[in-house]
């Protein structure tokens, strides 16, 4: 742990530069995870909170739900406050909790069964099988960047089918998820400051899909769009607000996550070439594989929780009010729960993983983002011959979605 700073409080977990600059910091997480667990942290925050670093607690407080609040404090945005119930940007499943939360989620819910999904898998397998024959060039050695000539364009297209959103209208997805999740990076802004980037990228989608709305209440069709906009709750249409929110929620999640973990699993896989030689022998690892890219990359680095009444944790006094940040990267390296936690092994078992969280808000595309991974990484074992990175991974500015901007490679696909 060379370099590390003497004092706890002098860790630095939450600065978005940081994760930019230099990845997570497993090595203050695993600090904290020896030392101080449940860690009052104060650097760099507007708002201070108890870094929450271990499995077993993660998984304790967040089946804990009556106990532990998803509002007001979705995350940790070190430059805000957390925001007062009327000033909340959006109102939907993250933030919401009970009684409103279960009755919110059944209404896609339907959309991401297995069942549902496994319907998607030949229109998947389509449009990652094509997207890599427009990359492979005969088996010559190419160049590329990764994130813009497969993770992105996949995990958008995918998405974009589920929600009815037209081919001409995906680069609009891209652009406006782009500056929302990445206000904080300089690549990603529309606007002068951050706050208004996001701002001007959130009002955009929401204009954008209340119009879609509006339409597929005149003539209704399959999608997602289609059933939130015509469904009902307690004999009422959803409020625009939350039906807008939700939109919203669907386009960031289903896009930002997914492309994240295929970038990701592909560097973990570079890096890491008797792993990727394993699954190129053996497809019938590819399932092993996805969990372990998923362990590995955990693609959202933290969640809130704020305390309903006091209550004590590891010795430490939680106040009622308080916020806790659930950091799900340190919780998939915890030594107790991982053997050998910091190697990467695509037949891990078992891979007792939190990269979907855990409890009444676990991932509700969790089906769909594993079919789509499944469905590149066995495309890429059996097809992608060589690769090699021809400069380092770019990372966003975030210490709330783990984003991956841009990988350079040098190939040879088949």
């Amino acid at each position: 742990m060379s370099g590390l700073p003497a004092s706890l409080h002098d860790l630095d977990i939450v600065n978005n530069e940081t994760y930019a600059a230099h990845g997570y910091p497993h090595e203050a997480w695993t600090v904290l995870r020896r030392e101080a667990p449940v860690h009052w942290y104060e650097r760099d925050v507007k708002v201070p909170f108890w870094a929450i670093t271990k499995h077993e607690d993660i998984r304790w407080i967040s089946r804990q739900p009556e106990r532990m609040l998803n509002a007001p404090r979705l995350a940790v945005f070190p430059k805000y406050a957390p925001p007062k119930e009327d000033e909340r940007i959006a109102r939907h499943l993250l933030n919401m909790d009970e009684p409103d939360h279960a009755p919110y989620r059944k209404l896609a819910a339907p959309q991401f069964t297995p069942r549902a999904v496994r319907r998607l898998a030949a229109s998947i397998e389509r449009i990652a099988a094509e997207l890599l024959d427009g990359l492979a060039g005969g088996g010559d050695e190419r160049e590329m960047d990764f994130v813009t000539g497969v993770a992105a364009p996949l995990s958008l297209a995918v998405l974009a089918d589920l929600l009815g959103v037209p081919r001409s209208d995906w680069e609009l997805m891209f652009r406006w998820t782009n500056a929302i999740v990445g206000s904080n990076d300089p690549e990603y802004q529309i606007a002068d400051d951050p706050e208004q980037s996001a701002g001007k990228a959130r009002t955009a989608l929401f204009e954008y899909f209340w119009a879609m709305a509006e339409q597929r209440r005149k003539r209704p069709t399959d999608d997602i769009i289609s059933v939130l906009a015509n469904s009902a709750l307690n004999g009422a249409p959803l409020p625009p607000f939350e039906l807008l929110s939700y939109y919203f929620l669907l386009v960031i999640a289903g896009n930002e996550t997914t492309r994240n973990a295929m970038s990701g699993g592909l560097v973990a896989l570079i890096e890491n070439p008797a792993e990727f030689e394993k699954l190129r022998r053996d497809p019938g690892l590819v399932d092993g594989a996805v969990e372990e890219i998923l362990r590995w990359t955990t693609p959202v680095i933290q969640f809130c929780r704020t305390a309903v009444e006091p209550f004590e944790l590891r010795g430490q006094k939680i106040r009622a009010g308080d916020s806790m940040c659930l950091f799900y990267p340190s919780a998939n390296r915890d030594e107790e729960v991982f053997d050998d936690p910091f190697a990467f092994r695509v037949d891990r078992s078992p891979n007792r993983h939190l990269a979907f969280g855990i409890g009444e808000h676990f991932c509700l595309g969790a089906n769909l983002a594993r079919l789509e991974l499944r469905i590149l990484f066995r495309l890429l074992a059996e097809r992608l011959e060589h690769a090699e990175l021809t400069g380092p991974m770019e990372r966003l500015a975030s210490s709330f979605l783990g984003g991956v901007k841009h990988v350079p490679l040098r190939y040879r696909l088949v």
